[in-house]
């Protein structure tokens, strides 16, 4: 059952992480051509002459795609600093790369640079990357096997939030203008930043001891664990080399069961984002240039609504369910999309049909590609691995979104209508890829979800319990 010791682990722990995610995902969506007048003018003011087109497309482009590539900086970082602080001691280090971009971000209008706003996008990047990994781990770990499905969606249910309050930020009326309010925007991230670091230290430590690197508590919270399949009673464990966690990891991941699971990260996460240039999107559909703003809050006030849809339908349908189906609507979507574009100079009622193929691509996103990948990726591997499947799955997902956000300008540009037609065929490819391999992991321990892929790979069978400590002396691992 749900304990308030495990309720309050799980809600400070997502908010302090994963709101600031959200937050930084859509903070620049909406003053967007405040912020690319902004640059234009620092560069005028230091050259006398204004920014090419491709220079400030370019620039902007580089400006947004920051954020994505600290995140697969940040997913690099989840292995090393996962094997030796811990997660809990990892979310509190990761403090650094959330306050110190705050910073910047909010002094960045009055030191005239618009450097200090790339740097900021990359660090606040590298902080999105740590968290998105390590907060589901640590709540998959925590929670017992009947609600791991319900607490894993959580932290997106708060990255859809953030996002959302960001929109909301953003609204002309608001914060975005021209009147100076845009610094306020840019402000508002160091009050984010305190109010979500200053829970963290009070969430309950890592629920037992990683028995490869010794970190943890070495005992769980009773109120927070309570009925849980996963923490059991663990020997105290001997300190080794901060190199031997990696050296396990890849030991671990290069067994040919554990193959069949890590592949499934990042298939799963194959969906890009189209968040980032939202505005556009709607311009492009046709939307009033002075009623964007409402309709992309709209959108992201459905993001969170089916979000939380997800928190309770999650173990009553299954998670590979979720994913056929969220995959499903998306590429429907995209495809109507194409044609709604490109008939939408033709046909008068068409704008619309094209508003109301983006907002169903977010309900099919919320409802899987964007909360299930990271469950699966908890419950598929054994702990000692599942560092190290995190770290690839996250740096794919961090690259492809990394890379759409610095060239969907300019695919825009050159493909016109046909831009989504790439989003639509990797969502196909993943619905297939996920209706053929991967399976369902809905009420499983670990040992069982690990029993399954070792099946579907043909290898012998192995006791996956033992299998994390058979190559280490007993003294060393203090058993």
């Amino acid at each position: 059952r749900l304990t308030l010791v495990l309720f309050l682990a799980t809600l400070i722990a997502a908010f302090g992480s994963s709101f600031q995610y959200g937050y930084n995902v859509a903070a620049v969506n909406s003053p967007s051509e405040f912020m690319e007048a902004f640059y234009n003018k620092t560069y005028y003011e230091r050259t006398n002459s204004y920014m090419s087109e491709f220079v400030l497309t370019l620039l902007w482009s580089v400006s947004v795609s920051m954020f994505p590539f600290g995140g697969f900086i940040g997913s690099l970082m989840v292995g090393p600093l996962v094997n030796k602080l811990g997660r809990k001691g990892t979310l509190l280090f990761n403090n650094i790369f959330s306050i110190v971009p705050a910073i910047l971000m909010g002094c960045s209008k009055v030191a005239r640079s618009f450097e200090m706003i790339i740097v900021s996008r990359l660090l606040v990047g590298i902080c999105a990357g740590l968290s998105s990994n390590v907060v589901p781990m640590y709540l998959g770990e925590l929670a017992p096997k009947n609600l791991r499905g319900a607490l894993g969606v959580v932290p997106q249910l708060f990255i859809t939030i953030g996002i959302l309050v960001a929109q909301l930020f953003g609204l002309r009326s608001l914060l975005a203008n021209e009147e100076g309010e845009l610094q306020m925007l840019l402000g508002a991230r160091p009050l984010c930043a305190l109010a979500g670091r200053s829970c963290e230290p009070h969430s309950p430590p890592q629920p037992r001891p990683d028995p490869v690197s010794g970190t943890g508590s070495g005992r769980a919270s009773k109120g927070a664990v309570q009925n849980s399949t996963y923490v059991y009673a663990v020997a105290p464990v001997a300190r080794l080399p901060p190199w031997t966690p990696t050296l396990v990891g890849f030991r671990v991941c290069n067994q040919r069961g554990a193959w069949g699971a890590l592949s499934t990260a990042p298939a799963s996460r194959g969906a890009f984002q189209i968040y980032y240039y939202a505005d556009q999107i709607y311009l492009r559909a046709g939307v009033n240039a002075n009623h964007v703003q409402y309709v992309t809050a709209g959108t992201g006030a459905v993001n969170v609504l089916m979000t939380i849809c997800a928190v309770f339908v999650v173990e009553l349908l299954g998670r590979r369910f979720l994913i056929l189906l969220g995959f499903s609507v998306c590429f429907a979507a995209c495809g109507v999309l194409t044609a709604a574009l490109a008939l939408q100079d033709t046909i008068s009622w068409m704008p619309y049909v094209s508003i109301a193929c983006v907002i169903i691509y977010v309900v099919g996103h919320a409802l899987g590609p964007s909360p299930i990948p990271a469950v699966l990726i908890t419950e598929i591997f054994l702990q000692s691995s599942r560092p190290a499947a995190f770290m690839v799955g996250g740096s794919v997902h961090w690259l492809s979104n990394f890379t759409v956000g610095l060239i969907f300008p300019f695919i825009q540009t050159g493909l016109g209508a046909y831009s989504f037609i790439l989003f639509g065929v990797i969502c196909l490819l993943t619905t297939i890829y996920t209706f053929l391999v991967v399976p369902e992991t809905k009420g499983k321990t670990f040992m069982e979800i690990n029993q399954i892929f070792t099946k579907m790979n043909k290898v012998s069978e192995v006791h996956p319990e033992k299998e994390e400590l058979r190559d280490f002396p007993p003294r060393a691992l203090g058993l």
